[in-house]
C-alpha cells in the first residue's frame, strides 16, 4: 500500500503543513496541490463540497505526492467509510466531545476486528494499491476536533482513545464554547489562546498529534514553535479572494494619486 508521508513527518518530530478546500473544483484542486503542501483537506462541512465534487477532487490531488484529506459533516460512519473508499488517507471529525463518540469515529474508520468499516475501497484500491485491506488500518490518519464545551472536560479520555492519530482544534467553534467572538489567530493572554495552549499540553502529555487552523502562516509558524505538528494555513476560497483583493486596492490607491495631481 501506498505509504502515508504525514506519518513519516509526524515521526521524526516534525510538522505538516496543510492547505484547506472549499471550492468544490477539481482544477482549482489540482492547482493548490502544486504548489507544495505536504496535505490537503477537503471541508465537507463547512465548504460547499459534496461527494462528487469530493472524489473528483481527490483525483485531482493525485497527479502529485501531496496527501489527501477530508473534514466531513459530522460522526456518521456511512460519509466517514464513503470518503476513506473514495481515496482519502486522513479525515478530521467535528465535534468530538467524548470518549464514546471518539472511539466511534476511530471504528468507523478502521476494519473489523478492531472497527466496523465496511470493506469496499473503491477508489481506494486504485491510490492506495492492491494490498489496501491489509494495510489501511495502520495508514489512514484519525483526527478528532476538539473544539465543544463538553470536550474540554473530556481531553485526557478522548486523546487516549486508541486508534486515534490526533486531536484537530478549531478555534472559531472553540471560541464560542467557552463564551467568546468567533475567530482565528487569537493573541496570547486572549482566553481562547491559553484554551489552546490546554489542550496542546494534553495531547503533548498523551503522544498524539496536536493540529489547528490558522489564517496567517506567521500565526502557524508560532504554533509549530509551541509544539503543534500540522497546521491549516488559509484556504483556496481565501487565497483567491485575498489576492484579489490585494491587486485591486493597489489599483484604488493609484486612481486617489492620479485623481490628486501626483
Amino acid at each position: 500500500m501506498r505509504k502515508n508521508k504525514l506519518k513519516k513527518i509526524f515521526s521524526e518530530g516534525k510538522a505538516v503543513i496543510n492547505g484547506w478546500l472549499q471550492i468544490p473544483n477539481s482544477f482549482s484542486a489540482e492547482v493548490m496541490a502544486n504548489q507544495g503542501w505536504d496535505s490537503l483537506t477537503i471541508d465537507m462541512q463547512h465548504g460547499v463540497v459534496d461527494y462528487p465534487n469530493a472524489l473528483q477532487m481527490l483525483q485531482a490531488i493525485s497527479t502529485t505526492d501531496v496527501v489527501p484529506m477530508a473534514r466531513v459533516n459530522w460522526n456518521e460512519p456511512g460519509q466517514i467509510m464513503k470518503i476513506l473508499d473514495a481515496g482519502s488517507y486522513g479525515v478530521i471529525c467535528p465535534m468530538v466531545s467524548n470518549k464514546k463518540e471518539a472511539e466511534n469515529f476511530v471504528k468507523a474508520c478502521l476494519y473489523p476486528p478492531k472497527g466496523y468499516r465496511s470493506f469496499g475501497p473503491i477508489r481506494g484500491l486504485l491510490y492506495g494499491g492492491a494490498d489496501y485491506g491489509k494495510h489501511a488500518n495502520e495508514e489512514l490518519l484519525k483526527f478528532a476536533m476538539i473544539e465543544t464545551k463538553e470536550a474540554l472536560e473530556n481531553l485526557d479520555s478522548i486523546m487516549t482513545t486508541p486508534g486515534l492519530n490526533g486531536i484537530y482544534i478549531g478555534p472559531a467553534d472553540l471560541s464560542l464554547a467557552i463564551g467568546e467572538e468567533p475567530g482565528f489567530d487569537k493573541p496570547e493572554g486572549d482566553k481562547v489562546y491559553d484554551t489552546i495552549m490546554k489542550i496542546l499540553e494534553h495531547a503533548k502529555k498523551n503522544n498524539i498529534v496536536a493540529g489547528i487552523h490558522n489564517m496567517k502562516a506567521e500565526y502557524a509558524q508560532k504554533m509549530i514553535d509551541k509544539g503543534f505538528q500540522l497546521v491549516t494555513v488559509g484556504s483556496d476560497q481565501r487565497f483567491m479572494s485575498g489576492g484579489a483583493k490585494e491587486a485591486l486596492s493597489k489599483f484604488k490607491k493609484i486612481e486617489k494619486k492620479e485623481a490628486k495631481g501626483y
